[in-house]
């Protein structure tokens, strides 16, 4: 056991997610941008341990991520400091979702080595400090607090519970690095890429009322910006689209682009044949409900 009376061994999964449109209202007068999106936590995830060490130590499956910069290392260290807390903890990261790639993968770790070393360390954080604890990392690390589908306002850290879709996604992330790609792509961003938040509302209340998700409100802020900076990028929804994709999206700040489909099958076919044609796979995945309650606001 831990130093604190906590557990020996802890596991956590850490789900990738999809932006189901992605509106950019505008920027704030802090430097942030806010925004109207509706995060979906999907099945493709990462897996990590953790084990109590004298230290603070992250080892990863990939060793180019296992540095001091990991956000999963640095959400250890910080529930330590908030905690209290006098032992350490190794975590053991096992990546399956690509990184830099628009689907969340450093910000899900990082919420989970938060819940996972709350548990680990038997640490009496609430619910709503981990969420403040959360975006202090990043503004969508309190969304994998909880995972499943919400529509995000502000940062993305103010979330409303949605009902999950009944839909399969096909995601292909192609292997492109842009440095500094956030930051690059919002500072990119126009006032003709700014909007009001509508579609995504729309598409918001489409779910509440049972409908299935509507191909024309999953437009994302950052598409234009994106295929200027890398045109090779802006092929790709066609490409999509001609191995059975019917409607085709970015996620959010790409690169990785997603399909809709409403039948399994139908996407398990237009899989295949992007792997073939791209040479690398294209992950089927499906909508991963809520795993607990929301925090309440992280604001």
């Amino acid at each position: 056991m831990s130093a604190g009376g906590g557990r020996c061994r802890v596991s956590v999964s850490a789900p990738a997610k999809l932006n189901l449109g992605l509106e950019v209202v505008g920027r704030r007068a802090d430097g942030y941008h806010d925004l109207v999106t509706i995060f979906q936590a999907i099945d493709l995830v990462d897996r990590l341990t953790l084990t109590p060490c004298p230290t603070l130590r992250l080892i990863c499956d990939d060793p180019t991520l296992a540095g001091a910069d990991n956000l999963a290392l640095g959400a250890l260290a910080a529930l330590r400091r908030v905690a209290g807390i006098t032992t350490g903890a190794v975590v053991e990261l096992a990546k399956a979702i690509p990184t830099a790639a628009g689907l969340g993968g450093a910000s899900s770790d990082a919420a989970a080595t938060l819940l996972g070393a709350r548990r680990l360390w038997d640490a009496g954080i609430p619910d709503g400090a981990l969420a403040h604890l959360a975006l202090d990392l990043g503004s969508d690390v309190p969304f994998f607090l909880r995972g499943g589908t919400a529509l995000a306002t502000g940062r993305g850290e103010r979330l409303e519970p949605l009902p999950s879709p009944t839909a399969w996604f096909v995601v292909v992330s192609p292997r492109l690095v842009i440095p500094r790609k956030t930051a690059t792509l919002y500072g990119a961003l126009t006032a003709t890429d700014f909007s009001d938040g509508g579609c995504v509302r729309r598409q918001a209340a489409r779910l509440l009322g049972g409908e299935p998700l509507a191909a024309d409100l999953l437009g994302n802020a950052f598409a234009r910006a994106l295929y200027a900076l890398r045109p090779q990028l802006a092929e790709l929804p066609a490409l999509m689209r001609q191995h059975g994709a019917p409607a085709v999206a970015l996620s959010g700040a790409g690169p990785s682009h997603y399909a809709v489909f409403a039948e399994v099958a139908a996407a398990e076919r237009t899989s295949a044949s992007l792997s073939n044609v791209l040479g690398r796979r294209a992950s089927v995945a499906v909508a991963v409900p809520f795993v607990q309650p929301y925090p309440r606001s992280a604001t």
